[in-house]
């Protein structure tokens, strides 16, 4: 299923999540207006992703740039690469990288450094993007020729590419507001290698307090905690709550607290009663029948005999 859509509405961190979770396999297609000598100059940039791991990253999409980056930092010249790639079985079913280093031409820290340049700073460059249009498409086959054979999952790629971030201001609408907190995702301690600011946050996502509160605690600039509050929810460790704020109870001092006032009732009118519901009647005496006093002396009677 292509996904399509803008950065303003769905940022790359966000994208780049989305798509790790689905552990989507594809091509993500990034379009932008760049600065190029005071001129705005449509630029596109493609990101290549195998189950949600990002694999490769390039400007171009005749899998080149690799190779041109190898060649740049003296490494192999373009020659010997075509001629590995063209003779060497390995480069059948095998990343360039992965090929190159099977013949002993490339040694891991070398690819290390190539995935760095390759992936790494790109996607962080493309995070100060405000404005971009995305699509992704989903392919089985990936671009072995643009391909290290070294991955990261896209989790990771957002949380490096984040902490490196200097300019944040493509990102400021995203950013969690001061007032509100963080309610933990998780239970159990998260398995991805936070730094020690982003641990020291973490021990305070209880929904309970707020941001400004923890940059207090902490003595970090509140927008600092702003950006670590973004990167745990961004990854899928946190999420915003806002906070209700509590109704304030006032304690007025005596000395300035408004008198109770006053208030009088009028005087009731005394109504005019006539003298006959003045006087009291005596409550009327029952009637004792004769039969029943001649039956109780002759029962007192049969008692004393």
């Amino acid at each position: 299923m292509t996904i399509t859509g803008n950065f303003a509405d769905f940022s790359l961190p966000e994208l780049l999540q989305f798509l790790d979770q689905g552990k989507k396999t594809g091509i993500l297609y990034i379009e932008f207006l760049a600065e190029d000598n005071d001129k705005k100059k449509k630029q596109v940039y493609y990101i290549w992703l195998h189950q949600g791991r990002v694999v490769a990253a390039a400007d171009r999409l005749d899998q080149q740039a690799l190779t041109l980056m190898i060649a740049q930092r003296g490494w192999i010249s373009e020659r010997v690469i075509s001629r590995v790639t063209q003779i060497s079985a390995c480069f059948v079913n095998s990343p360039l990288g992965l090929c190159l280093k099977s013949q002993g031409l490339l040694q891991p820290e070398q690819l290390k450094l190539l995935f760095n340049s390759q992936v790494l700073r790109p996607v962080c460059g493309l995070f100060q993007v405000k404005d971009a249009l995305f699509r992704f498409e989903p392919t089985p086959t990936l671009p072995l020729g643009e391909m290290t054979g070294l991955s990261m999952s896209a989790t990771e790629v957002i949380l490096i590419g984040l902490r490196a971030l200097r300019d944040w201001r493509a990102l400021e609408e995203k950013l969690p507001d001061p007032t509100s907190g963080l309610s933990g995702l998780m239970v159990k301690q998260p398995k991805l290698q936070l730094n020690a600011q982003e641990w020291q946050v973490w021990e305070f996502v209880n929904g309970q307090v707020s941001l400004q509160y923890i940059a207090n605690q902490l003595n970090l600039p509140i927008v600092n905690v702003q950006q670590i509050a973004f990167r745990l929810i961004v990854v899928g460790l946190a999420e915003e709550y806002f906070m209700v704020a509590a109704t304030p109870t006032l304690t007025l001092d005596e000395s300035f607290s408004t008198p109770t006032p006053t208030i009088t009732f009028p005087e009731p009118v005394p109504e005019t009663v006539p003298a006959s519901r003045l006087i009291e009647k005596s409550p009327e005496k029952p009637a004792v029948s004769q039969s029943f006093l001649k039956n109780l002396v002759g029962f007192l009677r049969s008692k004393t005999s």
